[in-house]
């Protein structure tokens, strides 16, 4: 390459997972680093300036996890990997001039911070997640909290430990809903956050809350419209949760399809009511609404792009899409496979690690290869002190069932597997005998 010759411009919509280990093995391979002239210029364009890895939002709702010490800078991590951040949320789509529109930034003050601007690629990472999908049923908006990102998990626990606190001064009878949480969706993400709540409920008490009696006042509901807990996950997986959940004194509802969230409660399609002071939705998956049509691209009813196996969008050979925005074919080998790849921390960090090699091979001037999943099974964590599911495929050649230990190293693998893509091995090393030294000498959940 010319030093006259302009750099390929690589632009990453969307910091998460999938995202930003797309955009930090490109910066590692083609960015400007440690002297190194840069081979291209990819650049990672994200609304927020800091990344969570968002199987971890459960943690950080129930106040079992602090975001401080797990949060990746995105300017930091820009700096030290050969990228650039954009601050900002993709708005538009100008597949002609190849340009993609960004809005201004506003901060929580209300302050102005970047103003709206235009960016040029020549090849462009669509991988801007998903979100839940409230189905439009009534009361969610105003009475309902979502865990679509770091913010929302933060506002959950505040909210949480105001309702302890709240609760543990007042001298009335405690109403029906107060100390009660309904999590509708019982997939991983609810199951996940119904187990958390369990055990960090009990902590925050523990500190000081005399008042209150943690086996009689406070209440986890679980809410399914399926007939099992885990619907999309081997039936086995699911009865075994249900069961350990029980045990727990989770309270799990299935067939019980929501009518409306209100003030102070759930109402099922059935007439019952569940009172709950806390309601969180976590049913149903979509894309950003903001897909649907943009610059003429195909999506689908849930606003994912549809993509051939190279992960190439189906109009635009320029575009990629990758991670839970993308309708990815997962051919079963009949002739007519509508399976999509489902949206998994394990799929974004497959599609991740084989587009960043695709990409490197696309500015050598060869065509990119097709993209194919590996299933290794589902993991489902039910908190620190109690067992964890799993249920294995690819890795033995058809499935097994594991618990207790093991299935908590694996569970624990995939997290190390995201930090190991982002940080390098001697930092995953170092932060993790770090936070097992800190964990001793603090509280084991957040109080604040």
């Amino acid at each position: 390459m010319s030093a006259n010759t302009p750099l390929h411009r690589i632009v990453i919509v969307g910091g998460g997972a999938a995202g930003l280990e797309l955009a930090t093995a490109l910066g590692n391979k083609l960015g400007a680093r440690r002297g190194r002239k840069a081979c291209a210029h990819v650049v990672l364009v994200d609304a927020n300036r800091t990344h969570i890895w968002k199987p971890k939002l459960h943690e950080i709702a129930a106040g079992s996890m602090d975001m401080g010490v797990h949060e990746v800078d995105m300017l930091a991590q820009a700096h030290w990997h050969g990228f650039s951040s954009c601050l900002g949320a993709m708005t538009g789509l100008d597949r002609t001039l190849r340009e993609i529109s960004i809005a201004p930034y506003i901060d929580d003050d209300g302050q102005s911070i970047t103003p709206e601007r235009r960016l040029g690629y020549d090849t462009l990472v669509i991988a801007v997640g998903s979100q839940s999908n409230d189905f439009g049923t009534p009361g969610v908006g105003p009475y309902a909290m979502k865990l679509e990102s770091a913010a929302d998990a933060r506002r959950f626990h505040r909210r949480m430990l105001s309702a302890f606190i709240r609760a543990n001064t007042q001298t009335e009878p405690l109403r029906p809903e107060q100390l009660h949480v309904a999590i509708i969706g019982a997939g991983a993400t609810g199951v996940e956050l119904a187990a958390e709540l369990h055990r960090s409920t009990r902590e925050v008490v523990a500190y000081g809350l005399d008042h209150l009696n943690a086996d009689k006042d406070i209440q986890v509901n679980v809410i399914e419209a399926a007939p099992r807990i885990l619907p999309a996950l081997p039936e086995r997986l699911s009865v075994a949760t249900e069961k350990l959940l029980r045990e727990l004194g989770v309270a799990v509802h299935t067939n019980a399809k929501v009518a409306e969230v209100l003030p102070d409660g759930v109402r099922l399609a059935d007439g019952r009511h569940i009172a709950a002071e806390l309601v969180v939705w976590a049913a149903g998956v979509k894309a950003p609404d903001f897909l649907q049509g943009l610059g003429g691209l195909e999506s689908n009813r849930i606003h994912q792009l549809q993509v051939r196996p190279t992960l190439q969008t189906t109009l635009d050979d320029n575009i990629f899409a990758i991670g839970d925005c993308a309708a990815c074919p997962w051919p079963d080998g009949s002739a007519n496979s509508t399976r999509l790849v489902p949206p998994r921390a394990q799929a974004a960090h497959q599609q991740a690690s084989h587009l960043a090699r695709q990409i490197q091979q696309r500015l050598a001037g060869r065509a990119p290869s097709e993209y194919r999943y590996r299933d290794f099974g589902s993991l489902v964590s039910l908190g620190e002190y109690s067992t964890v599911g799993n249920m294995m495929g690819g890795l033995v050649g058809g499935s097994l069932f594991v618990e207790g230990l093991f299935a908590r190293l694996m569970y624990v693998s995939l997290y190390k597997m995201h930090e190991y893509a982002l940080h390098g091995f001697a930092k995953v090393a170092l932060d993790t005998l770090a936070r097992f030294l800190t964990r001793r000498t603090e509280p084991h959940v957040k109080l604040h």
